[in-house]
């Protein structure tokens, strides 16, 4: 039984308070791939690239024993590119450069060996590949997450309210919901939310930490405040991949998993920003990963005596 990922391998070029990057390895399903790799031994990856990439910048993925059997490789082609520079609050960036490349005809792939799929993560991408996806997969898998972003909201809105009732997982950010939602109120906007399909729903508040809807209950992560923040831009992937590695990885799906799927996604998150692009996620330990975890008990942990 397999975890299948499909998002963007792509190259990215990052400037922060902290220093600059030139072209370097990127993209959704990377980070995604990277982050579950740890929690779950069986992860493939659905995507594109252009000859540009290589095999040196595949084996980062291969090496962590990662399958790239359904990443397709345009000869010729140029993989998708992206620049972008942060502000000093590391919330907010300007994006510089946005080159779709072979991306822009990205027609998912979903080779045989993959229809083992029980867990997917449908990473942020036009509703049309996400839904194409999903038909392309014999079996409704297990799981499904699904992220999405602000931008198919304003272009694709159809399509993802299409999409959102074929997936058991939603995950955006506290902007995102309150603008599917037409609600301030997180609550009322979760609320909404939860009627157009999903059966979860996570809302990312950054340095805030997340919340998580379903069941009728709600869960409050935090998040771990860090000295330094080098680069952002892979943390909500590395969430997402954390997440339904982590459920991947008990092979059993409820809130109160859920839960603590929540803390290992922001765990790896946590590591994925302290440098740039995938350079802490390619290098972790377990007990790197394990004394992070007790760091995230301890943030939240109390006693009430009367």
């Amino acid at each position: 039984m397999s975890l299948v990922i499909v998002g963007t391998v792509a190259f990215d070029a990052i400037e922060t308070p902290f220093g600059k990057t030139d072209k370097i390895v990127g993209g959704a399903a990377t980070f995604a791939g990277l982050a579950a790799s740890y929690l779950y031994p069986n992860v493939k990856l659905v995507s594109v690239i252009g000859e540009d990439f290589g095999e040196e910048n595949l084996s980062i993925m291969t090496s962590k024993g990662i399958d790239v059997e359904g990443v397709e490789i345009i000869p010729g082609g140029k993989s998708f590119f992206w620049s972008g520079k942060y502000h000093n609050d590391m919330n907010s960036r300007d994006t510089l450069i946005t080159e779709l490349n072979v991306l822009a005809d990205f027609d998912p792939k979903v080779p045989s060996s993959y229809q083992d799929c029980e867990y997917l993560l449908l990473g942020n991408l036009t509703p049309s590949v996400q839904l194409a996806t999903l038909e392309r997969l014999e079996n409704k898998p297990k799981l499904v997450v699904l992220d999405t972003m602000n931008f198919w909201m304003d272009v694709a809105m159809d399509g993802l309210k299409e999409v959102l009732q074929k997936v058991d997982v939603l995950t955006i950010n506290d902007a995102e919901a309150r603008q599917l939602a037409g609600e301030y109120s997180l609550v009322k906007a979760a609320d909404k939310i939860l009627q157009m399909g999903p059966k979860y729903l996570i809302i990312k508040k950054g340095e805030h930490g997340a919340l998580l809807f379903g069941e009728g209950q709600v869960f409050s992560a935090p998040a771990l405040p860090l000295a330094d923040v080098f680069d952002p831009t892979g943390a909500g992937d590395s969430f997402a991949g954390g997440f339904i590695g982590y459920l991947a990885k008990l092979q059993s799906v409820n809130f109160t998993n859920m839960k603590n799927a929540i803390i290992f996604g922001s765990a790896l998150a946590s590591f994925c920003v302290e440098k740039f692009g995938t350079e802490r996620l390619q290098n972790l330990t377990k007990q790197e990963i394990s004394d992070r975890i007790q760091q995230f008990v301890q943030l939240s942990k109390f006693e009430i005596s009367e």
